[in-house]
């Protein structure tokens, strides 16, 4: 996989004068099977979350509030993702190094992912991540 894989879904929002909404299915507006989901919070400030990539499992990630950034790397070149809006998810497929940051007070991450967890499918030494997906050794 490479960043070019990688890809912001707008979802569905339905918008009313009471508040609005916004949903996701499987299959449907993003692209697998949820197996599991899970959220992020509480995060002191300056602190990141993640550092590490999967080798099977895909995952999308959306801001319910609050913002921050989610650092994408392939293995040969590095981009960052800002996310503050509730119905823009970020699709990141397997075999792609990611940590996120800059988490604003009172952020709110919710991932969905392909994969049960499964200590076995992180790679979490980013020079070995670099050997394996063709980059070079730094």
């Amino acid at each position: 996989m490479s960043l070019a894989d990688v890809r912001i879904i707008d979802l569905p929002k339905i918008l009313d004068e009471r508040g609005n909404l916004s949903f996701l299915e499987e299959n449907r507006h993003i692209p697998f099977e949820i197996k599991r989901s899970y959220w992020i919070y509480d995060v002191p400030g300056g602190e990141i979350r993640g550092g590490h990539s999967y080798r099977i499992n895909q995952e999308v990630i959306i801001a319910l509030s609050g913002s921050f950034d989610v650092v994408l790397n392939d293995g040969k070149e590095e981009k960052t993702y800002s996310l503050n809006r509730s119905y823009n998810a970020l699709y990141v497929p397997n075999r792609i190094w990611r940590h996120m940051e800059n988490f604003s007070t009172n952020s709110l991450a919710f991932v969905v992912a392909s994969t049960i967890y499964n200590e076995r499918d992180y790679e979490r030494d980013f020079n070995n991540f670099k050997i394996l997906n063709g980059g070079f050794n730094i």
